[in-house]
């Protein structure tokens, strides 16, 4: 039998989208992604909780950041026992527009991996894709720290991330439909927006064909699902990154999956490029990436909040 998850192994790179240890034994991917709301539901479970106790037993008089990023890399550390590739481990949204506090974390992180005997080839930092986030990362990556850009809406922060060369950007699909359907009200029409007409599919496959269009290497991993339609829409994307409870429902359903998004080599144009000002107004002029954008910052500040005073009861 072939279900959807086998098939679509073979045009894109699965990526489990959680910190459930025993979700990503079961499931196989080859990368995982994690970020602060991720990893406070992975810290209060059965499987989390003597991970959590460890920290505690060897940081016994740090402070709640040197806990909190102590605890995301004990975290990703398990992870990686469990898959062949990458975990993304993403630095604290509350520092989203702070360049140097960014570095600084990022650097922070990766020398904790180094310290636990994981190589940096293996980790990817996520950051917010803010003006400063993108300029961080810009820096981290000719450092040689590899960046994962997420919440990410729009061309514009795409082609940034792309200019500064970031190593990975991480669309979310699935809010970008949210903001819509909001937007919409009883207006909206879900037939009418499915599969290939999703607004958040759109969005992602304006980004690829970009990205083809200029020659961009920068790998594209969408990300946030709401449903199976949305993944199945973006099959050949460099990477999906795929929550549990998605990955279990293509792992059940018989069906061949069709490459959606293929790379080509056609010889590319000129980059757009933009300065921080042009950047701004791209956003500012983009209603649903200026609210999801702060919202998600919001979002994972609360709970890396939330975290630290987990780490410090």
């Amino acid at each position: 039998m072939t279900t959807l998850l086998k098939s679509l192994r073979h045009h894109t790179t699965v990526v489990a989208d959680t910190g459930d240890l025993e979700a990503i034994r079961e499931y196989r991917p080859t990368d995982a992604t994690t970020n602060p709301t991720l990893i406070l539901k992975a810290a209060q479970s059965e499987l989390g909780k003597p991970l959590v106790a460890e920290v505690l037993r060897n940081h016994p008089h740090a402070q709640a950041a040197e806990r909190l990023q102590a605890t995301l890399v004990r975290f990703g550390c398990a992870i990686l026992e469990l898959i062949p590739g990458r975990v993304s481990t993403e630095v604290d949204a509350r520092q989203a527009f702070n360049v140097r506090a960014t570095v600084e974390l990022a650097r922070d992180l990766i020398e904790r991996y180094r310290q636990a005997g994981i190589e940096r080839e293996r980790v990817l930092i996520k950051i917010a894709a803010t003006w400063e986030g993108v300029q961080a990362a810009k820096l981290l990556q000719q450092e040689g720290i590899r960046c994962n850009m997420t919440l990410l809406f729009s061309l514009p922060q795409a082609l940034a991330c792309a200019e500064a060369k970031v190593q990975l950007i991480s669309p979310f699909v699935g809010r970008i439909l949210d903001w819509h359907k909001r937007a919409a009200g009883d207006q909206w029409n879900a037939a009418a927006h499915s599969g290939a007409n999703d607004p958040g599919v759109q969005s992602v496959r304006a980004i690829h064909q970009a990205y083809q269009q200029y020659g961009v290497e920068t790998e594209i991993m969408g990300a946030s699902f709401r449903n199976i339609d949305q993944i199945l829409a973006l099959a050949g994307c460099d990477l999906l990154t795929i929550s549990p409870a998605l990955l279990a429902e293509l792992d059940s359903t018989e069906g061949e999956v069709a490459a959606q998004l293929l790379r080509s080599s056609d010889a590319p144009g000129e980059l757009p490029t933009y300065n921080e000002a042009e950047f701004r107004f791209e956003l500012n002029d983009d209603a649903m990436t200026t609210e999801k954008l702060a919202e998600g910052i919001r979002v994972f500040s609360q709970d890396a909040r939330a975290l630290e005073q987990l780490l410090m009861a």
